[in-house]
């Protein structure tokens, strides 16, 4: 339930003789409910036993309730508070009465802890926590965890990953240097290393439902742009050609973006680049127009894959273009990959070469990037012999050494993890019940009078243009902001300026993580309104053409900021209804 329980053994837990500790040091402070003058009780307590330990008294404890609503039972209550009150306590005390921020034991001699500490004077740093070290990130991390809870994360990139991911994200795996692949390392003492790559690898496979002898990973990518630049400068000589779907009509800054007077992307400095778009009265991709376009620039790598785009991709059309100009077919799915790899929407390796993904986003993993790469036999040749792809060691050597050195460890464990939870069944569920909020959400939109790109979604995500109501995102965005709803100002079709986007980007990932469900997804879409009214009260009454005028207003302006303050009020009251992820409402210091 809290993140201390990892913290402690399911044996007993020794502490050194009451008389060698100063409890004068300690007598009459509280940490999660426990009067610290009754650790003597605590530490005599036997975690296995079944029964509740009568030497201590349940009323000094906070009873906390798990994930699930149930309350937790006693004996789990008081280890759950001796785990708190242990670990702070360490950190306030000479003597230590246990290994406070790891599951196993230390000695409970003394004299091996004065050892230690006549030696050297910078272990106890090294093991105190971070609200003891540094008490200002601390705060600032307190500060988000309050932000995360009472508001409303509707940026489709983003979503709420585990705490088991957390754990191992922010595990010992992060002390090693581990540069090369498994089983060929440049540092000794990987061995775990490898056990924590390798099986992060079958994971990614498995997930994908991928067949070993047909295709392989890499998981040390560290992040979706570099693992696209990885792909590139492995398959492509510099300065060949690349077709992908145009930033302002939903595609990303890593497929090569570029204006007509100004390489925007460092992808269009070292290649050749070229965009293929929607059409702008549909808000589809224009496959004819792609055709024609490949035909004429005859790209080496198409990509298919968007950032803004709220419907499937014809995986199938894209291939043919491909095979008509014998080109590489690059499948970002960094957006999408959590519903692929539940089954949700099709899936782009029945026809892709290679395929990238972050592993934050749908997925719901750690911070990284995975590519995928098609492996073994590609045709038979003329001559009646096979041919085979030659795709993963340019990869591997494009990532390592090329423009990597060390993996991050802990990111790979954390993303092994991740995978794990990717394979479930509540996984499934989950993936499906963000395209059904999206579909309500949209739908909810719809019947308020606003305008999507392509007139709909098919994914996790929606495209709002604001143009019918005159506005922009970028000034939509700020009163979201003001009334804690997190969303993103976007180019749309049409657009003739990034700063001034005319549309706004939202989607149900994180959300779904928290438990919305559809008509939370239509309380969404009134509150957006909302917010959308109260921009155009502002703009009406602005001074001056710029945002930092529209914002100038909004700050000045008593009405508004009153009414800006309701709204925020209702958006706060209504987040704080649904389960925290990741920490425990219980240990948070911004909790009210």
């Amino acid at each position: 339930m809290v993140d201390t329980v990892s913290f402690v053994s399911k044996k007993e837990l020794e502490l050194p003789p009451l008389e060698e500790v100063e409890l004068e040091d300690v007598e009459g402070r509280e940490v999660f409910g426990v009067t610290l003058a009754s650790m003597e009780e605590l530490g005599k307590m036997q975690l296995e036993d079944d029964d509740c330990d009568k030497r201590m008294s349940c009323e000094g404890v906070k009873v906390p309730v798990d994930r699930s609503g149930e309350v937790l039972n006693c004996r789990k209550t008081h280890r759950i508070a001796m785990a708190m009150a242990l670990r702070r306590l360490s950190s306030t005390i000479n003597k230590p009465l246990a290994n406070a921020t790891s599951i196993y034991r230390t000695s409970s001699s003394i004299s091996a802890h004065e050892k230690d500490k006549s030696r050297v004077d910078w272990i106890k740093q090294l093991n105190d926590p971070l609200e003891v070290v540094d008490p200002e990130i601390a705060d600032i991390i307190e500060l988000e965890k309050a932000r995360q809870w009472k508001g409303l994360e509707l940026i489709p990139s983003e979503n709420f990953t585990s705490l088991s991911v957390m754990q191992a994200v922010g595990s010992i795996m992060t002390n090693k240097y581990s540069e090369g692949y498994p089983g060929a390392r440049y540092y000794g003492g990987n061995e775990y290393i490898d056990m924590a790559e390798t099986l992060c690898q079958k994971r990614a496979l498995e997930a994908f439902r991928l067949d070993p002898a047909k295709w392989g990973v890499n998981v040390q990518s560290l992040s979706g742009s570099p693992s696209n630049f990885q792909v590139y400068t492995a398959l492509l000589k510099p300065h060949e050609r690349i077709m992908a779907l145009d930033l302002p009509h939903g595609g990303h800054l890593s497929h090569g973006y570029q204006t007509d007077t100004k390489k925007i992307s460092a992808v269009s400095l070292f290649f050749e680049t070229m965009p293929y778009r929607v059409n702008e009265s549909t808000g589809y991709i224009d496959y004819d127009q792609m055709e024609k376009s490949a035909a004429l620039f005859r790209p080496k790598l198409i990509v298919a894959g968007a950032s803004a785009y709220a419907r499937l991709y014809d995986y199938e059309r894209v291939r043919k273009v491909c095979d008509k100009q014998k080109a590489v077919m690059l499948a970002d799915m960094a957006h999408i990959s959590g519903l692929v790899a539940a089954g949700v929407i099709p899936s782009p390796f029945d026809y892709a070469d290679v395929v990238t993904t972050t592993t934050h986003k749908s997925l719901r993993g750690p911070r990284g990037a995975m590519i995928f790469f098609r492996k073994g036999v590609k045709e038979i040749n003329k001559q009646g012999k096979e041919v085979l792809y030659d795709y993963e060691d340019k990869i591997n050597q494009a990532v390592f050494p090329g423009l990597q050195g060390g993996p991050h460890n802990q990111t790979i464990a954390g993303l092994a993890v991740a995978l794990k939870q990717a394979m479930t069944l509540e996984f499934k569920n989950y993936q499906k019940q963000v395209l059904s909020n999206c579909s309500a959400f949209a739908q909810s939109l719809l019947e308020r009078g606003y305008e999507l790109v392509s007139g709909g979604t098919e994914n996790h995500l929606v495209l709002v243009n604001l143009r019918n109501k005159g506005i922009d995102g970028s000034r939509v965005e700020k009163v979201l902001e003001a009334v804690h709803i997190a969303a993103n100002k976007n180019t749309i079709p049409g657009d003739v300026s990034a700063m001034v986007p005319g549309g706004i980007r939202m989607g149900t990932p994180a959300l779904t993580s928290r438990g919305f469900v559809e008509e939370d997804f239509r309380k969404v879409a009134e509150y957006f309104d909302a917010a959308v009214k109260l921009a155009l009260q502002i703009k009406e009454n602005t001074n001056g053409t710029k945002l930092k005028d529209f914002v100038a207003a909004m700050q000045s302006d008593e009405q508004i900021q009153s009414k800006i303050a309701n709204l925020r009020h209702e958006v706060e009251d209504y987040a704080k209804q649904f389960p925290t992820i990741g920490f425990d409402l219980e240990t948070m210091k911004y909790g009210k």
